[in-house]
């Protein structure tokens, strides 16, 4: 039981208790020393002390009450914890996976970090390397180093072989003057094409520094600077066309090929003048990239290819038909030589029917007088040259 409850209910049964004590006390007092204001004073405590008592009982039954809610309600957390246990549970069980997660992050963070810190290095060494080769390609003697070597690279990829299908720095002498094109293909048929590298950097170079969404004072310069570009290979464009290369090659296409060994420097060029490329065509020049370049000699090394089995395959029919016509002449001679072979057979064959018809019967007359000599007789040939009988050897004769 609750101590408080405890102690009220000693107070009750004290104040009880002590009022029964005084009505006894009072009434075995003799009658006449009694007052009578003691008597009602007496009778007032005794009804105070049952109204306290009343009150007590009440306030112990509602403290009872509050106690056995209070024991309910303890019941009934404890039937919650133990429903809840499993959730916790649960919860410990989550609260260390997120730890391990947290752990997890933590490491791959730091990777991460590390790999953004490497990329950032690379891009470093990336943007070093390209101002060098910028710089390096400000140069014109380099930028025509680098599309020569570019051209090389892409004719061989093709599959082409120098001084075979290709020569390069080879001279040319025309109406137009003297001229040296980088490259000249040599198509079948004894056709050739003329071929030159030209780099059209410095103006890309510094409108490709600018971004493209540039407005104002940098995106008018820009624009500038890209029509600086497409000026820049309009004359490479006209250069090329007054030097008239087809002019001084054997069955040459009348165009010249102007190789340009960067995509973007082409289609920028085609972007910021779409018109370019009919001006081109106009000048019998035509623009080339390395891919468009690769994909026309990719297509002259397979019309090569098939130039030489063509080739082959002529040089083996005519092989095959003057074959044909010799095994007609040879068919021709071993019939000639059946024919005498027959002719022979058939003069043994006389020969020996004489011998035996006519020569034997008289030297037979003499071995009647020398019986020591006797003539033989000689065996008849009858067979004759088989002729040849073969499809192959029934051909007419060649002429």
């Amino acid at each position: 039981m609750d101590p408080i409850i405890s102690l009220l209910l000693g107070l009750v049964i004290g104040v009880v208790l002590g009022g029964v004590i005084g009505l006894l006390v009072a009434r075995s007092r003799p009658a006449s020393s009694q007052p009578l204001d003691v008597v009602a004073e007496l009778k007032a405590e005794a009804a105070a002390a049952d109204a306290t008592a009343v009150a007590l009982r009440e306030q112990v039954e509602q403290l009872l009450g509050q106690q056995r809610v209070n024991q309910q309600r303890h019941e009934n957390d404890s039937r919650v914890l133990q429903a809840l246990s499993p959730v916790q549970e649960t919860l410990r069980t989550m609260q260390q996976t997120v730890a391990e997660l947290e752990a997890q992050r933590s490491l791959q963070h730091g990777q991460l970090s590390e790999q953004l810190k490497n990329a950032t290095e690379s891009e470093e060494r990336l943007r070093g390397t390209a101002e060098s080769l910028a710089s390096a390609l400000r140069n014109n003697g380099t930028r025509g180093v680098w599309g020569e070597t570019q051209l090389r690279n892409v004719v061989q990829a093709a599959g082409l072989i120098e001084r075979v299908d290709f020569d390069v720095q080879s001279s040319i002498s025309s109406d137009a003057g003297a001229g040296r094109p980088d490259m000249v293909i040599h198509l079948p048929g004894g056709k050739n094409i003329a071929v030159d590298a030209k780099v059209p950097f410095a103006a890309y170079l510094e409108a490709s520094q600018i971004a493209v969404t540039a407005t104002g004072e940098e995106g008018a310069r820009r624009e500038a600077l890209m029509k600086q570009h497409v000026r820049v290979v309009r004359n490479h464009i006209d250069t090329l066309a007054s030097k008239a290369y087809w002019a001084g090659l054997d069955a040459s296409p009348e165009l010249v090929i102007a190789f340009i060994p960067s995509e973007s420097l082409v289609a920028s060029a085609m972007e910021a003048d779409p018109s370019i490329m009919d001006y081109a065509f106009g000048k019998r020049v035509a623009l080339a990239s390395p891919v468009t370049l690769w994909s026309v000699l990719k297509t002259v090394a397979f019309t090569w290819q098939q130039d030489v089995l063509t080739e082959n395959a002529k040089n083996l029919f005519d092989l095959g038909k003057e074959l044909y016509q010799r095994l007609s002449l040879l068919s021709e001679h071993a019939d000639k030589l059946r024919r005498s072979i027959d002719s022979t057979v058939t003069n043994y064959n006389a020969f020996a029917n004489s011998l035996e018809s006519r020569v034997l019967v008289t030297a037979r007359k003499l071995n009647v007088l020398d019986e020591s000599k006797v003539i033989g007789t000689a065996a008849t040939t009858e067979s004759s040259a088989r002729p040849l009988t073969a499809l192959e050897f029934d051909l007419p004769s060649a002429s």
